[in-house]
């Protein structure tokens, strides 16, 4: 079940939250499961399922980075893990200092940890700003959809998820 057709929406990357939040109570109320209580085992068995596919698809839809995965997945697009050795060629050497710092944090010197810190407000900034050229992209794709732009798409998203495996890398060595 295509999530999108689910709840009634068009197939876009950019969606009216409010709308969708809007669908989510509507389909919640319609497949709850005390309308279907008295029903027949098949009928009970239908609702369930639908209520499955009615929480996973909000889930989804209602982040703009999941979205984008999953539209990116409906039409053939590998989204697999970032692998550490797949730096993006613009990070390296910010990988490349915050390397040397989390080696120098771990071996005791605290002076490290605000080299840290300042490499986290970089990549927290660099995520924000991969977000925001998400948006953009999102809405270029809704007026002229075709694999070109979700091939820029699938590739910021690559990009992106480097950069939250670096923030969550730094977030617990300052923890």
């Amino acid at each position: 079940m295509d999530y999108f057709s689910f709840f009634g929406l068009e197939r876009k990357l950019t969606l009216d939250a409010s709308r969708l939040q809007q669908r989510f109570y509507q389909l919640s109320k319609e497949y709850h499961p005390d309308r279907f209580a008295q029903k027949p085992a098949e009928e009970r068995l239908k609702a369930e399922e639908a209520s499955a596919i009615l929480n996973d698809g909000y889930r989804v839809l209602r982040d703009p980075v999941q979205r984008a995965e999953y539209v990116l997945r409906q039409e053939g697009f590998d989204i697999g893990e970032q692998r550490s050795k797949d730096v993006p060629p613009e990070l390296l050497e910010e990988v490349f200092e915050l390397n040397m710092a989390l080696e120098e944090l771990r071996h005791g010197d605290e002076d490290a940890r605000a080299s840290l810190k300042e490499a986290h407000g970089k990549f927290v900034a660099m995520r924000a700003a991969a977000d925001e050229e998400l948006c953009a992209l999102g809405r270029r794709y809704d007026e002229t959809p075709g694999r070109d732009a979700l091939q820029q798409i699938r590739a910021l998203l690559n990009r992106r998820r480097y950069i939250r495996n670096l923030v969550a890398e730094v977030e617990k060595e300052l923890a």
